[in-house]
């Protein structure tokens, strides 16, 4: 990190805590994605509905809750259990669902990893541990290996073949991608405070990335902590390692609160992100 990006950050310390203090509150979840996740009390289903909030999680907000309402609405009541006993009679169900150009096929090619997985492994968490290293400086390897085995795994059964829609849904960082909608199921699945579930108790926090989509690019610019033109895994390590300047245990803790922020102010300089972050 730049050393005016570390001053910058560190001049605002204060002033991001009380937001994060101000935002980081279970009433203040809705509209975000994160909100279908409280729908339910069991942790199969909360991490079920989880991943399919994350990966949905593009396009215009009002979008992202209509069609994981139907969604989610399709599954029943337990989106474990849809999973664990997806069949062709699943796949008939969710024929008709589109969420911009992620089908219903896909949604269904999802889900039927998915019950590999829950057989194989009883749940994400321990799936996602495969790959996952306590050495690794952070979750990028552990989140490519997990993309690559479930990829891996239809193309076994699908002669080779792995569609765009699938592909999208299960974004490797490897590639060049930020993985954002991943690296924000693990942000809710990692993190234990009023806004993230903590479900999983075997991932440290200190090695999650920041979810990078534009509020945050645009915000972590403005603070020096990036100058990237693109999106990338790239750009995800470097801002996430000006948060660690502050928050080395816990990098992402600021995610919710900054992102409310950036999109509710649209700040796009200096001088209004440090009113609107100080509330002024």
């Amino acid at each position: 990190m730049a050393s005016d990006g570390a001053g910058r950050l560190l001049s605002l310390r204060d002033a991001i805590d009380a937001l994060y203090r101000r935002y980081n509150r279970r009433e203040l979840i809705k509209p975000d994605p994160l909100q279908f996740v409280y729908r339910y009390s069991d942790p199969a289903d909360m991490e079920i509905a989880g991943l399919f909030a994350a990966v949905l999680a593009y396009g215009r907000v009002a979008q992202i809750e209509k069609s994981l309402d139907r969604l989610l609405g399709k599954m029943g009541k337990s989106p474990a259990a849809f999973v664990r006993g997806f069949d062709k009679t699943g796949r008939k169900e969710l024929q008709d669902f589109r969420h911009r150009f992620n089908t219903g096929d896909d949604i269904s090619d999802l889900c039927q990893l998915l019950k590999k997985v829950l057989e194989d492994s009883g749940s994400l968490e321990q799936y996602f541990l495969r790959g996952y290293r306590v050495g690794d400086a952070n979750i990028i390897d552990a989140l490519s290996e997990f993309c690559n085995w479930l990829l891996q795994q239809h193309a076994r059964t699908n002669d080779g073949r792995v569609g765009r829609g699938l592909k999208y849904l299960i974004s490797d960082p490897v590639r060049g991608s930020a993985a954002k909608r991943l690296n924000l199921f693990l942000r809710w699945m990692v993190r234990d405070d009023n806004i993230d579930a903590g479900l999983w108790k075997s991932v440290d926090k200190a090695k999650l990335l920041v979810p990078m989509d534009v509020h945050m690019s645009r915000i972590s610019r403005i603070l020096n902590l990036h100058n990237r033109k693109n999106i990338s895994i790239k750009t995800a390590v470097e801002v996430t390692n000006g948060f660690a300047e502050i928050e080395p245990a816990d990098p992402v803790k600021y995610d919710f609160a900054l992102c409310r922020v950036g999109m509710v102010s649209g700040c796009d300089n200096w001088q209004e992100l440090k009113n609107a972050i100080s509330g002024e």
